[in-house]
């Protein structure tokens, strides 16, 4: 069994979640890092920011950029799918 990365943010209502990381990547044409968070609570919650060296995390507002990262998502869930 993997060990989990939890830790807590806070959600745009201002409410403390906990959450686990789902996976980091780099997007060099942005040149932006990212985190994917999924929620304890609730599977169906997922979150995107993107973050900087010394861990500040800003939300996503441009579409076109929270689209990509469904993208890579995506491709993850189905990469863990097929080694699972």
């Amino acid at each position: 069994m993997s060990e989990k990365n939890i830790m807590k943010i806070v959600d745009e209502n201002g409410d403390e979640i906990e959450v686990e990381i789902l996976l980091t990547f780099d997007d060099e044409e942005r040149n932006k890092s990212y985190v994917i968070f999924q929620s304890l609570d609730n599977e169906d919650e997922v979150f995107a920011y993107s973050y900087t060296d010394d861990g500040n995390l800003d939300a996503i507002e441009d579409e076109k950029e929270y689209e990509m990262c469904q993208e890579v998502l995506n491709a993850f869930i189905d990469e863990d799918l097929l080694d699972g």
